[in-house]
């Protein structure tokens, strides 16, 4: 079994922590399954995400088209004006133009708040965002790159896909096949599996990468989505499977409640 005793890990790096105000300048609809919002506003000035799957901080006003205030920071930390922290989610940058424009890739399904929000959203409409805080950048090319997500982990592979360098690329998506084709568009060298929305379960995903072989020192595995199931493959990887945690980088997108 591999077990790298050589081998270029990713690097985290820290940002400025800074708060914006965006806008929204225009509204998509993607694959019938996400809304794509492009946001402008002049203090994207400075706005950096250095990795694919960097998370910003996403905050929302209690009403469609209602207005927040940014927070200030504080000795003792970030201080929300009249100490009410707004709802809030975690999302990836899917494009910024380097000056005024960032797009955001929002999955739509009933009760949440931020595809509420999307799906309520139009332009001019104005929200709030923080981060990204801290990234992990990773090479782009390793030899082989596993991928292993649902439908939240798309909007990152798809950022991805357009700066990988791999001899094999392994794609697993617990995402409904025309769902996947319609958002991701044709992945000529990419090994997939659409495994349907909803089953993002390690008994079922551990078959299917068995065979997969590991090099030595040259690999990367990504693994998103609900949190239980993100901890159980990440223990199959380090354990079962000898790969180097510092070339797994297990992310609970969210959690089964």
């Amino acid at each position: 079994m591999p077990n790298p005793t050589h081998y270029r890990a990713p690097q985290r790096v820290r940002n400025e922590l800074r708060f914006r105000h965006i806008t929204v300048a225009s509204k998509t609809r993607v694959a019938d399954a996400f809304w794509r919002i492009v946001f402008s506003g002049s203090d994207l000035a400075g706005f950096h995400s250095p990795s694919f799957d960097d998370h910003i901080k996403v905050f929302f006003p209690d009403t469609p088209g209602g207005a927040l205030a940014l927070p200030h920071m504080t000795d003792e930390g970030i201080v929300w004006p009249d100490g009410v922290r707004p709802a809030a989610r975690d999302y990836t940058p899917l494009a910024f133009n380097g000056s005024d424009s960032l797009t955001l890739d929002f999955y739509i399904h009933d009760g949440g708040v931020a595809s509420s929000w999307a799906s309520a959203a139009q332009p001019g409409d104005r929200i709030a965002m923080g981060g990204p805080r801290g990234s992990c950048v990773v090479p782009v090319d390793y030899a082989c790159q596993i991928y292993v997500c649902d439908e939240t982990g798309l909007p990152a592979f798809k950022r991805r896909y357009q700066e990988m360098q791999a001899q094999q690329i392994h794609l697993l998506a617990c995402v409904d096949e025309p769902v996947g084709r319609a958002y991701l568009g044709d992945l000529p060298d990419v090994t997939v599996s659409w495994l349907g929305s909803g089953n993002m379960q390690a008994e079922a995903l551990t078959p299917l990468l068995d065979p997969i072989v590991l090099p030595a020192d040259d690999y990367f595995i990504w693994l998103t989505g609900e949190g239980a199931a993100v901890k159980q493959l990440s223990d199959y990887f380090t354990q079962q499977r000898a790969a180097h945690s510092d070339l797994v980088r297990a992310v609970a997108y969210w959690h089964q409640k």
